[in-house]
């Protein structure tokens, strides 16, 4: 023992590919002074109450003053119908299950995330007149600490959240027929074997529900590491129920 105090680790922000592709945006165009005193009230933990909602994040940053300033960032927020009819078109709908154990699927990310500046507003009490403030960038180097832990924070911030896109993915959306069904021995050919007999159909495929087969101890585990609140477990639990038998019906 040497009798010296053991150092705090360092905090760490924007280390996974969306907290990264967060702060990238909000980062852009700010100067180095701006950006190192940012990191150092990040690390210093002066951001204090912030909150994230759909579309929204709020906090209180201490700064040089005795008042904390109040940062508000305001996100362009994503459509969840768009979001999975793209997702379908790229055949990446798996990225949504994939969110759900806690992964950062970059086909999702790519619909997800915000791409340029204007997609983050931002504004702060104090009377710094930079685009982005310490405060704001303090804030934003948090949220991406929390996207980091938690991959479902980037959906809120940009607001949307997994259960509402698992829903928007289960929905059937595949035009209803209005063809009369035709009896395929109308359709046959002149009768080459003497008799017109149609073949009898395949025997059925036994009925296989994956999710019946998953430990719901495990799935629950997982779905909480995702992000989903614990009163919100059994919804999202029907919602990947609801999801798995769309694709069934798709394939």
């Amino acid at each position: 023992m040497t009798g010296r105090a053991r150092r705090a680790p360092v905090r760490g922000y924007g280390i996974s590919r969306w907290g990264r592709a967060f702060v990238d945006v909000v980062e852009s165009g700010s100067d180095h002074r701006h950006v190192t005193g940012a990191r150092r009230y990040f690390r210093d933990r002066h951001v204090d109450g912030m909150r994230i909602v759909p579309g929204r994040v709020t906090s209180s940053v201490r700064g040089s003053q005795l008042d904390p300033f109040d940062v508000i960032l305001t996100c362009r927020t994503v459509d969840a119908d768009t979001v999975v009819g793209l997702l379908r078109a790229q055949g990446a709908v798996d990225d949504l299950l994939s969110l759900a154990r806690g992964e950062q699927p970059s086909g999702l990310g790519g619909l997800i995330a915000p791409t340029e500046s204007a997609d983050v507003e931002s504004s702060c009490t104090c009377p710094d007149e930079a685009p982005r403030c310490i405060h704001v960038l303090a804030t934003a180097f948090e949220v991406a600490a929390e996207i980091d832990r938690r991959p479902t924070a980037l959906l809120q911030v940009m607001g949307t959240d997994l259960p509402e896109l698992l829903a928007s993915a289960g929905e059937d959306r595949g035009p209803a027929s209005t063809t009369e069904p035709t009896d395929d021995r109308d359709m046959l050919p002149e009768d080459f074997y003497g008799d017109r007999i149609v073949p009898a159909p395949p025997p059925p495929v036994p009925a296989v529900d994956a999710l019946a087969d998953l430990d719901a101890a495990a799935l629950r585990t997982a779905l909480r590491a995702s992000g989903v609140p614990a009163t919100q477990l059994a919804e999202a639990v029907d919602d990947l129920g609801t999801f798995y038998r769309a694709l069934r019906r798709r394939s």
